[in-house]
């Protein structure tokens, strides 16, 4: 079996994607959560919509400014940032 990987995102409005893995499986994902709740410095620029439109889809994934955001692609998948307390 192959290894799961990101082949397509576009944007719906917002800070929302529509992604399309290399299975066929569509998620929506809306990255405002993460990006607005998470308070770390290095994910600020992408509060305003161009930076965060600036991704590009390298080696099966989404990536942001040379790697300062990237999620791993099965919590993409299952439309998982966030950590959810047990």
């Amino acid at each position: 079996m192959s290894a799961l990987s990101v082949v397509n995102a576009q944007h719906i409005t917002g800070h929302i994607l529509d992604i399309t893995f290399s299975d066929g499986h569509n998620s929506v994902v809306d990255f405002a959560p993460f990006i607005f709740s998470v308070g770390h410095p290095d994910y600020e620029p992408y509060k305003k919509l161009d930076n965060f439109l600036a991704y590009k889809l390298e080696d099966g994934n989404l990536n942001w400014d040379d790697y300062t955001m990237i999620f791993p692609v099965e919590d993409l998948y299952h439309n998982r940032l966030i950590k959810r307390p047990a």
